[in-house]
């Protein structure tokens, strides 16, 4: 088969499952909400202000990481802004490809101004409607979802998690609770997490990135969290010798019980998790078969895009349009979606646009052999 090009990534259809509002936001977006609003950025051209975000790689901690997006917070505190930045995010991952996208945000972050928690939801939710109906008209289907995003450092995880209920049934699909682990990890917000299982909603908790198992653990045994942002750091708990691989009791878990990994490559070598791509665990955990999805996480800070992180597994790892079919499939099946609608994105969309491509391949293929001739 023909080597996966970037241009032939970004035809396949993906799926995310991971991607921060603020950590998406176009740096053409910034630059002119800054003049409207007469604040002054790191840089006034959209390319030098890309360059200045893209130069944070790599940090030494995740709070030296997140730091970087106080530029985007302080600029996204009015209806208007949030609904244009949500509406560009839908419009920007549609042309990446991407079919199917739930995007975190933490109203918290932005209600320093004359929003509180609901309006500025709200206002999120409407750029994220009038986005999809711009893509749609451009030929580029996408379905974007919210998940509602608590601070692990504020006490604002209950109100949070009451809002995503009352939103559920207006694009908010899930409760989330984000930022650096050390010294708050996960069951500090058990009650928040409770009381969003009890009303049969969805969970997805960061942990497993900047602190280790011990932070896994509490979020799925404590927390009953039903997917782990990032979760990276459970090859902790998977030893590797001579004689293979030995998954400990918390990994032996994670994987029989089908938790989803929301994996994001090269923000972790960003943050400083694993040196380099080619160190990365996610090969190991797709061999082991763990639920492992492919997410951007921060488009902005990282300079990626679903495209480039398969991209860069492709060329790291080798892998091929199988792979990337697997990592898809698997996203999907996690999505905080009602089965059904899962169930059609997979048949009707994924499965068939790999299909295409496989086809395409094996004409390629074909027409190469007779040029020998």
């Amino acid at each position: 088969m023909a080597e996966l090009t970037g241009r032939t990534i970004q035809r396949l259809p993906k799926v995310v499952l991971n991607d921060h509002l603020i950590g998406g936001v176009r740096p053409s977006t910034l630059t002119a909400l800054s003049r409207e609003a007469e604040r002054e950025l790191p840089a006034t051209e959209p390319d030098r202000l890309a360059r200045w975000f893209r130069d944070t790689a790599p940090t030494a901690s995740i709070e030296e990481y997140l730091a970087r997006q106080e530029p985007v917070v302080d600029l996204t505190q009015t209806e208007e802004a949030l609904s244009r930045v949500a509406r560009e995010a839908v419009l920007d991952l549609a042309v990446d490809g991407v079919v199917y996208a739930e995007i975190r945000f933490a109203p918290e972050q932005h209600t320093r101004q004359d929003l509180d928690l609901a309006g500025a939801t709200q206002a999120v939710l409407e750029g994220l409607r009038v986005g999809m109906a711009q893509a749609r008209f451009r030929g580029g289907d996408i379905t974007a979802r919210v998940i509602l995003t608590a601070l692990r450092e504020s006490a604002a995880a209950m109100e949070i998690a009451d809002l995503a209920l009352r939103q559920r049934d207006a694009g908010v699909v899930g409760f989330d609770v984000a930022g650096p682990e050390y010294g708050d990890r996960p069951s500090r917000h058990i009650a928040a997490c409770e009381r969003i299982r009890q009303e049969n909603f969805h969970l997805t908790l960061h942990a497993g990135q900047d602190f280790g198992v011990a932070s896994i653990a509490e979020a799925v045994h404590w927390c009953g969290a039903h997917r782990l942002g990032h979760g990276v750091r459970i090859a902790e708990d998977i030893v590797r010798d001579a004689d293979g691989d030995k998954l400990g009791q918390l990994s032996a878990y994670i994987r029989d019980q089908r938790i989803p990994l929301e994996l994001c490559p090269t923000m972790n070598v960003h943050m400083g998790v694993v040196d380099s791509l080619a160190e990365h665990p996610i090969d190991m955990l797709r061999r082991l078969r763990f639920r492992v999805t492919v997410n951007p996480g921060n488009r902005l800070l990282s300079d990626t895009s679903m495209t480039a992180e398969f991209e860069a597994l492709c060329r790291t790892f080798g892998y091929t349009l199988d792979d990337l079919s697997w990592f898809t499939v698997n996203a999907m099946k996690s999505a905080f979606l009602p089965h059904d609608e899962r169930l059609a994105l997979i048949n009707h969309v994924i499965k068939p646009g790999y299909a295409r491509e496989r086809v395409d391949q094996v004409r390629g293929a074909l027409f190469r052999r007779e040029d020998l001739w």
